[in-house]
């Protein structure tokens, strides 16, 4: 079973699987958000991280990367075991359409893999919505065997400049995480900022004017 699999969060800078080809793209009437709970990586049951999943939204653009893994049913069914254990909060499968060229309607490639997870209550790991503020707390304090909540926020952001599809609503959740914290100044809102530099800063630096980039 060749398959391709779609990372829009950590998979995207850290996929933990061999694989045989990489490509930068997006899906179409999915966004992210921060409402899936991390019990085991990132926060603990009693302090849960938020990690982000995807919700259904017409009209959106998740921009990520996606992975072939073929070499025989071995390699195949070894990575997909994998991914069932790193992925355990997600409770389903869902097969999309990848697109690598914004201005075509015609997919490169049909029924990709991407894990996404129940936006329902009786979904243990479904955290829902919050106020940006209060995402913003618990991020900056959730920790787990892996890290911190934090760094994968800050992960995902530089991940996606490097491939240079930045996501506004991962910029303004990051930016508001870093206040908790006091590590950085805060731009307006119209103002991105990116850069390996602002993410290598939050972590360990003191507080400093940073820069911008338009």
């Amino acid at each position: 079973m060749v398959f391709w699999i779609f990372g829009y969060g950590s998979l995207v800078w850290n996929p933990g699987f061999e694989y045989d080809e990489k490509v930068i793209g997006f899906i179409r009437d999915y966004r992210r958000v921060f409402d899936l709970a991390c019990i085991d990586h990132r926060g603990t049951p009693e302090h849960p991280a938020r990690t982000c999943t995807l919700e259904e939204h017409e009209g959106a653009v998740c921009w990520g990367a996606a992975y072939c893994v073929r070499g025989g049913p071995e390699k195949e069914e070894e990575a997909m075991a994998y991914l069932e254990r790193r992925e355990c909060e997600y409770d389903r499968k869902t097969l999309v359409d990848f697109f690598k060229d914004e201005d075509s309607e015609m997919p490169l490639i049909n029924g990709v893999i991407v894990f996404t997870s129940t936006p329902e209550l009786s979904n243990k790991y479904y955290l829902g919505p919050a106020p940006l503020e209060d995402m913003a707390k618990q991020i900056a304090t959730a920790f787990g065997p892996c890290g911190n909540n934090r760094d994968y926020l800050f992960k995902l952001e530089k991940a996606l400049f490097d491939i240079g599809h930045e996501d506004d609503s991962i910029i303004e959740l990051a930016n508001e995480v870093r206040k908790v914290l006091g590590i950085a100044r805060i731009v307006p809102k119209e103002i991105k900022v990116f850069g390996p530099s602002l993410v290598q800063h939050t972590a360990t630096s003191a507080p400093r004017k940073i820069a911008t980039v338009a």
